[in-house]
């Protein structure tokens, strides 16, 4: 086994390689010893989650499927018949329980599968007695108490002695899997459909598994398929199928790797026959984003196929479209905890990053390696790259997926983010999507920010881990200490390594909040030169930071699973979109049962229960779907409130026009208003957004285009223009502000000595209604035009991002 030294690139190597956009990490780490493969199969209740990231490396130490220690046991409880081709010979199909722990399935097995099963046990037998190798001297013994009769149904004196076919054929088996190398051996397994996920408790029921060839092709994402449809365009591969209750899968049996990963949504369905797949024993499996076609070996076994995926997905939540268009259905009794700010947001989640024990998934559009997560810092134990470079260290794999910017238009260097992160150890893995010019996406972002540990608990709402998010509810314009902060020079000048750089920051006795670029005012100055993150960006003696108002929220069981699926889908997408996430150094994301989700490995402090539903809004190009539940569910909100409306958004550009607005929340509101004005019942809306869009310029001189832009249509929203509520509401003539009101944020404070004041920029992505009902958004905006840039609320069909309905 190669040792990790082996396996990581010199520090001079590495910094050639960013340069020719190459990783540093080209695999993972083989960090199994025997210690953590002990561990990894110690849980007689079945194998741990963790095992999916380590296949290849237990297919290469030979670690039985089987779980140690716990019997198997079989009961042959019926027969059928069936007509073989010759349409003359009717045969006998015998249906096999079998029990492992708390594992049930049944498989169908003609009588020649238990005839090839003991030739191939013999066969087998034979090589070890031929091969008198020291390793061998355990099987050897074990095969003495093997019984070498081949199972017989024709008269002989053991079928005499028993009640009928069947419990001979049961005693057989039952003998067989009593015997540590029978039971583990490769013919024994695949009769038994075993493989390597078979018995993972937090993938749920065993499910359905065996060989079965695979047809190349079928995406139906343009420019991932062969030009070509003849069959002469296909490749067959033989692969080993899984189908557990909300997704399937097939893998490399000889590798352990997993090859594809398809999730079963409202467009799975399952055909058989040629006329579907153009294949003799074809099976059509098909949902969003694939026509999966596979082979089977005989017309019985393809209709076996496809009734049993059919049963294992019926119970699916997934199958079916939910409230509001959505893909997740409500969830009761949710453990749900709210944050406004950064501060208890970053403190709680800190935390829960320290108990990841699997995965950690992150997606940001903005991502600062350095960020502070508890503050003030006097040491980097709580910056977000050390924990997680601490969590990969200890074995979780972090998966990251950040936006890919726009060079020209942004400035976030998500390029920085990545190579910051990959650099630290193989088990970070960061993903940036998309590639804006080959994917033809240019006006369009993602926008989400979540982070979901173990698939048990979900960090959801509008707050980035990045620079300038963090803030409580003082909204502070100046930082501790003013007097003892100068600006650094950047050490990479007097020949500091580019590790050294990152650790330049002495925290000894530190009690400033906002270290080097986190405290900003990018109003004032945007972000430049993040890769020199403990370098000010402006002079905090002279300028006051913009505070940061943003509103979160944590989930725990079933509805953070639902939200990391989302993860897992939008990841697999991506993997198999762009070319240079193919190789196995990106591994398939599985999403966890929701069987076991009730089962918490911790809490959050001070959660309570709520109904969540997890929505979202996305398109083909940002996860291979399309949905708009998001903006669906704003408008029922709207329309069915009784009392109040409060929104708290970075945006507010709507009133549907059909040309350039085209979603209409501003038209609900407008019509929810009217209505409260005819029936004379008492309403409010209350409107909470900037006071300025968050871009750098000074419109007071005619600078801000951007912020100009977007002023523009939200003007238009509001007061001006036919399309406006204002306009809409004429009929309420001076008694609109009964009924609606629309403000910002600003705060005051002393900087060196003089008055200054600041606005508080608002990021949230919020709707609350009535005190019952709490939208929280981590989506994104969609872009229609170079001039109206970022102009399009959150909600936007179309747009890639997520968000929460929490109703009471």
């Amino acid at each position: 086994m190669a040792t990790p030294e082996a396996e990581v690139e010199p520090p001079s190597q590495a910094s050639a390689a960013q340069i020719l956009d190459k990783r540093r990490f080209s695999r993972d780490l083989p960090v199994l010893g025997q210690d953590e493969i002990d561990k990894l199969l110690s849980a007689a209740e079945g194998r741990p989650f963790s095992v999916i990231h380590h296949l290849p490396e237990l297919k290469e130490e030979g670690i039985p499927y089987l779980i140690p220690g716990v019997p198997i046991t079989c009961r042959v409880d019926n027969t059928e018949r069936y007509t073989t081709r010759s349409k003359v010979h009717v045969g006998t199909l015998y249906t096999v329980t079998l029990t492992h722990g708390q594992f049930r399935w049944i498989v169908k097995r003609k009588y020649k599968h238990f005839q090839e099963l003991h030739r191939d046990l013999y066969n087998h037998r034979m090589m070890i007695h031929l091969l008198p190798l020291g390793r061998f001297a355990k099987e050897r013994q074990q095969l003495r108490a093997m019984s070498e009769e081949m199972p017989s149904l024709r008269g002989t004196q053991r079928t005499r002695m028993t009640s009928s076919k069947m419990k001979y054929l049961e005693e057989y088996l039952n003998d067989l899997l009593e015997n540590r190398f029978c039971r583990n051996d490769h013919s024994m397994l695949e009769f038994l459909s075993v493989g390597a996920v078979s018995f993972v408790t937090d993938l749920g029921p065993k499910g359905l598994e065996g060989p079965i060839f695979k047809r190349s092709g079928g995406h139906r994402i343009q420019g991932l398929n062969c030009i070509g449809h003849h069959q002469f365009c296909f490749r067959w591969s033989r692969r080993w199928l899984v189908v557990k209750d909300s997704f399937l899968m097939y893998m490399n049996r000889d590798n352990g790797r997993i090859n594809f990963v398809l999730l079963f949504d409202p467009e799975f369905n399952v055909k058989v026959g040629r006329a579907h797949t153009d294949t003799k024993y074809g099976v059509r499996i098909e949902n969003f984003t694939r026509n999966l076609i596979i082979k089977c070996g005989s017309y019985r076994q393809a209709h076996w196929w496809s009734h049993e995926i059919n049963r294992l997905a019926g119970g699916c939540h997934f199958l079916k479209v939910q409230r509001f268009q959505g893909f997740a259905p409500p969830r009761d009794n949710t453990l749900t905890k709210w944050y406004v700010n950064g501060s208890d947001y970053f403190a709680d989640l800190a935390d829960a990053l320290e108990r990841a024990k699997e995965e950690i998934f992150i997606t940001d559009w903005w991502l600062s390696p350095e960020v502070f997560l508890k503050r003030p810092a006097t040491d980097n134990v709580w910056r977000l790259d050390e924990v997680l470079k601490r969590k990969a260290e200890q074995g979780v794999k972090v998966c990251v997926m950040l936006y890919k910017e726009v060079e020209l238009a942004l400035g976030i260097n998500s390029e920085h983010s990545k190579r910051t992160l990959m650099d630290m150890h193989p088990n970070i893995k960061v993903m940036r999507h998309p590639d804006h010019v080959s994917s033809v996406v240019l006006l369009w972002a993602h926008h989400e920010k979540m982070v979901a540990i173990d698939q048990t608990v979900a960090f959801v709402g509008g707050i980035d881990l990045a620079f300038g998010r963090w803030d409580d509810s003082r909204y502070r314009l100046t930082d501790l200490d003013v007097a003892d902060v100068k600006p650094r020079g950047d050490p990479r000048e007097n020949g500091a390594s580019d590790e050294q750089t990152r650790q330049v920051a002495d925290l000894t006795g530190n009690t400033k909040l906002w270290i080097g670029k986190d405290y900003s005012n990018f109003i004032r100055k945007d972000w430049v030169q993040l890769d020199r993150p403990f370098e000010d960006n402006i002079d905090r003696t002279t300028v006051p930071r913009m505070p940061w108002r943003d509103l979160a929220a944590a989930l725990h069981g079933r509805a953070a699973r639902d939200a990391a699926r989302h993860f897992i889908q939008r990841w697999n997408f991506t993997k198999i979109f762009k070319n240079k996430y193919k190789d196995d150094f990106y591994p398939y994301l599985l999403p966890k049962s929701h069987s076991s989700a009730d089962t918490l490995s911790f809490t959050l402090p001070g959660s309570q229960k709520a109904k969540v539903q997890v929505l979202r809004s996305a398109d083909r190009w940002s996860a291979g779907t399309c949905e708009n539940s998001i903006l669906n569910a704003y408008i029922h909100t709207i329309e069915n409130s009784q009392h109040y409306i409060y929104i708290e958004n970075q945006f507010f550009i709507s009133c549907a026009d059909g040309k350039t607005i085209h979603n209409g929340i501003g038209d609900a509101v407008v019509n929810r208003i009217l209505r409260a004005y005819r029936e004379q019942k008492n309403f409010k809306v209350f409107v909470v957004i900037p006071l300025l869009p968050g871009f750098e310029g000074d419109i007071s001189t005619g600078g801000g285009n951007a912020i100009q832009a977007i002023l523009h249509f939200t003007y238009r929203t509001i007061c001006r223009g036919e399309q406006s509520i204002l306009s809409r509401l004429r009929e309420l003539e001076d008694r609109w502000s009964e009924y609606i009101t629309v403000c910002g944020l600003r705060t005051h404070a002393e900087l060196s000595q003089s008055p200054v004041t600041e606005l508080i920029y608002v990021h949230s992505k919020t709707l609350i209604a009535d005190d019952r009902c709490y939208i929280i958004v981590f989506s994104l905006v969609r872009l229609r035009t170079p001039a109206s840039i970022l102009t399009i609320p959150s909600a936007m069909i179309c747009s890639s991002g997520c968000g929460i309905l929490l109703p009471s």
